[in-house]
């Protein structure tokens, strides 16, 4: 299988769309907020837990070459240094 370069942006840029247009509205529920989401940018497929470290476990033994990228549900940040995570409203 052929490797194809990504950059960081591309790969952010994919992953918010796949979670504006498909995963958002089956994921934001209230047991949700505050954990994360993984994503699979290439196939879509995606997983919740808290930490996210499960989520990305089981999705790369299903798709060993996977790339993945996390959101925080709810939020605009998955973590804060020194200050205030707001709750993303939509």
């Amino acid at each position: 299988m052929q490797a194809i370069f990504l950059s960081r942006e591309e790969v952010a840029r994919r992953a918010r769309q796949l979670y504006e247009t498909t995963i958002r509205q089956n994921v934001e529920v209230e047991e949700n907020i505050g954990k994360m989401v993984i994503i699979d940018i290439e196939t879509g497929a995606y997983e919740v837990d808290k930490t996210g470290v499960k989520a990305a476990h089981s999705l790369i033994a299903k798709h060993p070459y996977a790339r993945l990228f996390g959101i925080c549900i709810g939020y605009n940040v998955a973590a804060s240094l020194g200050g205030v995570m707001e709750r993303v409203n939509k």
